[in-house]
């Protein structure tokens, strides 16, 4: 991972927990262990920056009510 992406990866993990009220921490573990962080964020990066922070969170939390990783 460059250092871009880890910055991004970063961000997207602070702006979801401010946004969710969960710790950094339990959002990074919910996005790695269900797969959301490796297998769609990162792999994703060149486009997922591009969009505006409302997006993006928008899109990762619909991810993670697919998942099961947030409730409905």
């Amino acid at each position: 991972m460059d250092k871009n992406t880890l910055e991004f990866v970063t961000y997207c993990i602070s702006k979801l927990a401010q946004q969710l009220k969960l710790s950094q921490s339990d959002v990074y573990a919910r996005l790695k262990n269900s797969g959301i962080l490796y297998d769609y964020i990162v792999p994703s990066y060149d486009v997922l920056h591009t969009f505006s922070s409302r997006y993006l969170m928008n899109d990762i939390t619909d991810f993670m009510k697919e998942k099961g990783v947030l409730p409905q």
